[in-house]
């Protein structure tokens, strides 16, 4: 009897409870797929938004100059709104992307959150790029804090390091390896795909095993130069089981991440051996040519012999960049700075600076 009772008060409750909270309707966002890469490394970009009257696409795919037009989104008798987006050239690679829904820019619900509040969509429908997670052994990238005595606070980094390194006892070289303007530290790892293009190097046997770091580089350009050599360096050479001498250290970073390289490596040659600025260069008829010009040739001959490989890479005449590394390397050029030179097409983009780390990595501490 008190069973039976039991029961019927517990059905009394579900009904007690559906009558105050009463099912919810289904929609079509409920089972909604938001991205799908096409075999021709097209996407088609989906979201719900019945009431909407615009939507466009920001981001890496929103259209590239005459190039590739902006994909146009078509709203469905559902309510979903659909619109397909083509890469540049049709290359695949990693990219990030937001939804516009009337002039508000929107993060797409359906993809799984990141720290930068940015989603991105991996577009390698065969799954053998070089920057996508294969099946191989993996390393690890760590949110890493540490104590800034130039700026007085706590900042952050990524570092990367090798699979295995945990149960290792084996010193290795270090690569910093800067972000570009309007980032952070999570680029590189994220849609830079830095950790799976290191992961893949080192299981096909290109590079050698060392640590990456990836500082946040978002600040004034001669305060991080302090803090590089002042807080960071120190900081990952006290935690980390790797070498402190120059011939153990590479410097790379992006635009904004280039002009910093520069600046880092110029007035502390003595402590990178292999320097690679991208798509960078100082900006043509500032007064930086004035600033650097009797400094390089002042120290040209050390820097000769203190650098392994400096060399510069660029996205093609279509990176924005581009005329200011021509003037860059022609003030290498009149001082006597030996260095080297490489482009492809791709312009200013994520998909021209992954192949420079998977062109240059295997360079490292050879």
């Amino acid at each position: 009897m008190k069973k039976a009772l039991s029961l019927m008060a517990l059905a009394l409750m579900a009904m007690n409870a559906n009558a105050q909270f009463p099912q919810r309707t289904p929609t079509p966002n409920d089972t909604l797929q938001s991205v799908t890469v096409n075999a021709d490394n097209s996407v088609i970009f989906r979201i719900y938004a019945p009431e909407a009257k615009t939507v466009t696409l920001g981001g890496d795919l929103a259209g590239y100059g005459d190039v590739i037009p902006a994909p146009k989104f078509v709203k469905q008798a559902n309510g979903v709104w659909e619109g397909k987006a083509n890469t540049v050239n049709a290359n695949a690679g990693t990219f990030r992307y937001n939804f516009v829904v009337d002039g508000v820019r929107v993060n797409d619900p359906k993809a799984a959150a990141t720290a930068d509040l940015t989603a991105v969509v991996n577009v390698d429908p065969k799954g053998d790029g070089f920057w996508s997670m294969k099946d191989v052994p993996h390393g690890a990238v760590a949110e890493v804090y540490y104590k800034s005595s130039t700026f007085n606070t706590t900042r952050r980094m990524h570092i990367w390091t090798p699979a295995g390194y945990e149960k290792g006892n084996q010193k290795l070289p270090v690569l910093y390896l800067i972000h570009g303007g309007g980032d952070n530290d999570y680029a590189w790892p994220n849609v830079g795909s830095a950790g799976f293009i290191m992961d893949n190097l080192l299981a096909e046997g290109k590079i050698v095993p060392m640590v990456v770091v990836m500082p946040n580089g978002s600040v004034d350009t001669d305060k991080f130069t302090d803090d590089m050599m002042n807080d960071l360096i120190p900081y990952v050479e006290s935690h980390y089981n790797v070498y402190t001498d120059k011939d153990h250290r590479a410097l790379a970073g992006l635009s904004m991440g280039g002009l910093e390289t520069l600046n880092v490596s110029l007035l502390h040659y003595n402590s990178f051996a292999y320097v690679f600025p991208l798509s960078t260069g100082w900006f043509l008829g500032s007064d930086l040519y004035a600033k650097w010009e009797p400094y390089l040739k002042e120290h040209a001959a050390a820097m000769n012999k203190s650098f392994k490989i400096y060399k510069f890479y660029m996205g093609g005449e279509e990176d924005i960049a581009y005329k200011n590394c021509i003037g860059t390397r022609e003030a290498f050029d009149k001082a006597g700075i030996k260095h080297e030179y490489s482009s492809m097409p791709g312009g200013h983009t994520w998909h021209v600076w992954r192949h420079n780390l998977h062109d240059f990595a295997p360079l490292l501490f050879k």
